[in-house]
């Protein structure tokens, strides 16, 4: 099982988009595909119209059993998504208190223990990411072997991504093995100057730490997470559904950067 991470910390950027959409399309390849979402706020658990607020079962449960020293059993809050192949371990806002619980540490590694227990099940797992530093983000990164940072084309979220790579320079010196991660523009939109120059600083700036395209601004993202639905099934040929495919495509095919956060070029 492949685990990947998608993370930024900047919230608006696409990171829940990116989960859904990459899974979505390993799903319609036939892979068994689990998308956990760690974010408080539960925008991957909201987008399949489960509401967060009053969830019973869900990743929260599944730290509170780490707390308590029971087995970690992932599947017993697994759900489906309502999408063939796609299953969801959502979020409860009530992961919001994990911070002043996790007291003296020691609940960084649930994710990655938890995942290893269901390897056999899933041949993907992609994991939504907060926005914020901390013990869940920290979950994610662990848990994953390879991160997607989307990056929205504006210049204020340069700052982001910055603070961004920072953690994961910090991290990385943690870690037994460093942590492959990928730049994703996203919500590029041509027609405009500032759009353009955004992307030409994250080129510039930052190099082979960056994807090689875009994901561009299509109002069809919107109306998919309306009705429930990764972009590619809901409206299979836009211009995102055919830019997140050929993000997939290099995820699968080995074409994403190599860069390892234990080895960052600010520039």
């Amino acid at each position: 099982m492949k685990v990947w991470a998608v993370s930024n910390q900047k919230g608006g950027v696409g990171k829940t988009t990116t989960v859904v959409s990459l899974g979505g399309l390993l799903a319609e390849r036939g892979y068994r595909v689990l998308l956990v979402d760690l974010d408080p706020h539960g925008s991957l658990t909201g987008y399949f119209k489960m509401n967060p607020d009053d969830i019973q079962g869900s990743v929260y449960d599944l730290f509170q059993d780490a707390l308590a020293r029971r087995k970690l059993e992932l599947d017993r809050y697994v759900r489906p998504s309502g999408v063939e192949g796609l299953s969801v371990l959502p979020a409860s806002s009530a992961l919001s208190t994990i911070e002043r619980q996790n007291g003296a540490g020691g609940l960084g590694l649930v994710m990655g223990n938890a995942l290893a227990g269901v390897r056999g099940r899933y041949d993907f797992a992609l994991i939504d990411s907060p926005p914020m530093l901390g013990v869940l983000m920290v979950n994610a990164l662990a848990a994953s072997e390879h991160l997607f940072v989307p990056v929205l084309c504006e210049f204020l979220a340069l700052k982001g991504l910055e603070r961004m790579l920072h953690t994961l320079a910090m991290i990385g010196k943690s870690r037994r093995v460093a942590l492959r991660f990928t730049i994703v523009p996203t919500m590029f939109d041509r027609r405009t100057r500032a759009a353009l120059q955004t992307l030409e600083v994250i080129r510039q700036r930052f190099g082979d730490q960056s994807w090689r395209s875009e994901i561009p601004v299509d109002t069809r993202i919107r109306e998919a997470s309306q009705i429930g639905q990764p972009v590619s099934r809901f409206a299979p040929g836009t211009k995102a559904a055919a830019a997140y495919a050929e993000l997939l495509e290099d995820a699968l095919s080995g074409g994403l950067t190599q860069q390892r956060s234990g080895a960052l070029a600010h520039g």
